[in-house]
């Protein structure tokens, strides 16, 4: 039986955000195309009607995820006063906590060292995020605002991986505080 063309795609959609979310929260061999497609409401035959395998999923689960953040970052990327705003909401309690809708790279970072299939697709987000976290700083034609993007983004996403990882509730919170004042 033939779908319209609109639901197949609202169906690929719905797999590839399900994917995103079980992969941040789980890791990539901790969630099993079964566990995407019930998360999805649909059944485990239809997956090969959408992807090739597991491994294809990551890769444009990824993909779609990078997407969306990067368009994000994008429309923060416009001025230095919207940058600032967007580092103090990254850098914040809600976002350690919500793993399945956070950032990719501090969810899935060390995941992606151990598949190289999408490595490609990580440095291609990665190098959009460098691009955009510069952009406020180039504008004003400040100097080293490359390096300075660099920075920052390796001080929020260490700042979200540590404050998710101790199991003190007091220093998690202090280390979102003290690196968001670091960047301010």
């Amino acid at each position: 039986m033939r779908y319209p063309a609109e639901e197949t795609a609202e169906k690929h959609r719905r797999i590839l955000e399900q994917a995103s979310i079980l992969f941040r929260e789980r890791g990539f061999s901790g969630v099993s195309v079964s566990e995407v497609m019930k998360a999805t409401g649909l059944t485990h035959g239809a997956f090969y009607n959408h992807f090739e395998s597991k491994d294809d999923l990551i890769a444009k689960s990824l993909g779609d995820a990078s997407s969306k953040a990067l368009a994000t970052l994008k429309d923060a990327g416009e001025s230095i006063e919207l940058m600032e705003q967007y580092i103090q909401e990254y850098l914040t309690e809600s976002h350690r906590d919500d793993t399945g809708n956070g950032c990719l790279m501090t969810a899935l970072g060390s995941e992606v060292a151990r598949e190289p299939s999408v490595r490609p697709t990580f440095t291609r987000h990665f190098k959009g995020v460098i691009e955009s976290m510069a952009a406020p700083f180039v504008k004003a034609k400040k100097r080293n605002s490359r390096r300075h993007a660099i920075h920052q983004i390796s001080s929020m996403v260490g700042a979200i991986i540590l404050a998710r990882a101790v199991d003190d509730p007091e220093l998690s919170e202090e280390i979102l505080r003290e690196v968001r004042t670091e960047l301010s």
